[in-house]
């Protein structure tokens, strides 16, 4: 299974461009698969530079309705008319995030391309294809990120606080190795994990995506906490690469806990699992 970060915060080099956003290439012996497209077409021109075809999609699977993860949709459309885009049923509801000032500013996917044709609707546990599923509906019931704080949903004409059910997590199976990717975990990367061992009964061999675990410069995990997560995390036995809104101090926190079994993810990197 070969893995190319098209999207990340960070770059491994100036000839890719970075942003706030996640995309990610996934190719596995029979399809090619991608996940999350980011915040703009800045998924697209470094597929070019990546190798990547992104006409020759076979799936692509939104992670939530979050602009950093779906912005680049209108993109992908206009170059892809054949791939089935997994989204789940609630990803298009109003998403907000309440700034500085007090004021809550739309977060959310671009609305007008909701009824496009290549759409598929998920709920709860979804299978794609042979080896390839994706999953929703986790239970919080341990350490949620904080950093959801200020994170809003519209629900009943009113601003709530988001439950992100519109949150869902893939799976990919493959000669013996199973990988879980996540797009930013906002129910918490433990019990996303949690839920998959209650599913699969056992660990993922590979965990590759967001943890959520900072959001901005003033806003990230705790440090005690990071040590939990990271201490949970390593006895799962897992190899774990991070990115994104896991933020750079988080991750080099988790690093002192796990050692090898994390690593992080730029914009341009490539792995062979």
């Amino acid at each position: 299974m070969i893995i190319k970060v098209l999207v990340e915060n960070t770059s491994v080099s100036k000839s890719y461009g970075c942003e706030h956003g996640l995309s990610i290439y996934i190719e596995t012996k029979n399809k090619k698969i991608l996940f999350d497209v980011g915040a703009s077409d800045l998924f697209y021109k470094n597929a070019k530079k990546h190798g990547v075809k992104i006409a020759d999609i076979d799936f692509l699977i939104i992670s939530h309705g979050h602009y950093d993860h779906g912005g680049g949709l209108r993109k992908f459309f206009d170059k892809n008319n054949t791939a089935e885009v997994f989204i789940h049923n609630q990803a298009f509801d109003n998403y907000y995030v309440v700034n500085q000032n007090g004021r809550a500013d739309y977060i959310g996917l671009d609305k007008s391309i909701k009824d496009n044709k290549q759409i598929i609707f998920t709920s709860d546990r979804f299978f794609i294809d042979k080896g390839i599923q994706i999953f929703s509906n986790i239970r919080q019931n341990k350490l949620f990120p904080i950093t959801n704080d200020g994170l809003m949903a519209e629900k009943n004409k009113e601003i709530v606080d988001d439950a992100f059910l519109h949150e869902q997590n893939l799976i990919i199976e493959e000669e013996e190795k199973t990988v879980l990717f996540t797009g930013c975990a906002h129910n918490g990367i433990i019990n996303i994990i949690e839920h998959f061992y209650n599913i699969k009964g056992r660990m993922p061999d590979y965990v590759i995506g967001g943890f959520h675990l900072s959001r901005t410069s003033e806003l990230s995990e705790r440090i005690d906490t990071i040590d939990e997560i990271g201490r949970c995390l390593l006895r799962t036995g897992a190899k774990y690469y991070t990115c994104h809104c896991t933020g750079i101090e988080p991750y080099n926190r988790l690093k002192a806990v796990m050692g090898d079994y994390i690593d992080y993810l730029s914009t341009g990197v490539t792995i062979d699992i």
